[in-house]
């Protein structure tokens, strides 16, 4: 029997895409330098600490440079202890497969779903922020075929929880050239994220995007704990003072390059409760005191953050309020950020 889809329209390459929308020359320069300046963190030469904050999902273009904008002054408050890595996450994972799946799937929430659009409203925004404020952002690699997309704007990608297993989400992080954090599995399995790491840390030859291609691995490539959800369905934290020193002693093992960990202060680490994360943060900056090996280690947090605290329906129409996971709103992520600065 025949394959039952519709192939609905031929897609533009991202080499295409690229030429059809060229980034300016200075948003280019923005990214090499951003680079130079992550790469170097990740790597022990340069002792400042990492936020990956922003948004569950970058759902509306106007809010989230809202958000960029005021992220912004907050940096320039904070540079000489704190980089930030903006999140703008545009495609969703679904564990149904139902549901907003991001802006790539649908520009406005609140119509049907066109990825052409998608695509090219994902390019704009991403551009937009770069210009606008100086950051060059993170997302997740959801779809590892549409990485291209978007690869001369993106500072960090991060592979999620559920896609880490998965051959081709590995090989694809061994060539894309900036760090790569590979999150835990959902149900906590250090080994996975481990072989995950050392798979993107590795040379790769597969197919992608109809080509035989071949990586040189991602020394950048390096573990996110988000922790994990057990049998009965309960939340588990990650992010205690064992297990970070349980991560140590398993990249020591193993001999990997540049070992660093990423702490997602949300998802199973907060059980979903986002005010947690304020709480986490500060857990995780009181390991590092304590331990100059944790210290080497742990790189940064990750933080849902947007305009609103708290999550709504689709369709509510609160600006700057989360339409996927709740995140910590405006005043709180600001006063966090500056405290952690005063933390480090």
């Amino acid at each position: 029997m025949e394959m039952q889809m519709e192939f609905i329209r031929k897609m533009p390459t991202p080499k295409e895409l690229k030429e059809q929308f060229p980034l300016p020359k200075e948003v280019s320069l923005i990214k090499d330098q951003r680079d130079q300046e992550i790469a170097d963190i990740f790597t022990g030469k340069d002792d400042r600490f990492l936020l990956i904050i922003g948004p569950c999902s970058a759902d509306n273009e106007e809010a989230v440079l809202d958000y960029m904008h005021r992220l912004a002054r907050v940096q320039e408050q904070v540079k000489d202890k704190i980089f930030i890595i903006p999140r703008v996450y545009t495609n969703k994972p679904r564990t149904l497969g139902i549901g907003y799946k991001g802006m790539l799937h649908q520009p406005d929430p609140e119509k049907a779903e066109d990825m052409l659009a998608g695509i090219i409203a994902i390019r704009d925004m991403h551009t937009r922020v770069v210009r606008e404020t100086g950051f060059t952002c993170a997302e997740e690699m959801l779809y590892p075929a549409n990485h291209r997309y978007l690869s001369d704007l993106l500072a960090y990608v991060a592979v999620g929880a559920r896609s880490v297993e998965d051959q081709l989400h590995r090989q694809v992080a061994s060539g894309i050239g900036i760090p790569a954090g590979m999150k835990n599995p959902t149900a906590g399995d250090l080994g996975v994220m481990m072989n995950s790491i050392t798979a993107a840390q590795s040379p790769s030859r597969f197919l992608y995007r109809g080509w035989e291609v071949q990586t040189q691995g991602n020394p950048l490539a390096h573990a996110i704990l988000r922790g994990y959800v057990d049998k009965f369905g309960n939340s588990h934290a990650n992010y205690h003072y064992e297990d970070l020193r349980t991560v140590r002693n398993l990249y020591d093992e193993r001999g990997l390059a540049n070992p660093a960990v990423i702490v997602d202060t949300n998802h199973a680490n907060s059980g979903k409760k986002y005010e947690e994360q304020i709480r986490i943060s500060k857990d995780v900056l009181h390991s590092m005191r304590i331990s100059s090996d944790i210290h080497s280690l742990v790189k940064g947090l990750m933080i849902e953050s947007y305009l609103e605290d708290g999550s709504q329906k689709i369709g509510e129409g609160i600006y700057g309020k989360s339409i996927t996971d709740p995140c910590l709103g405006w005043t709180k992520t600001e006063a966090l950020i500056l405290e952690l600065a005063e933390l480090l």
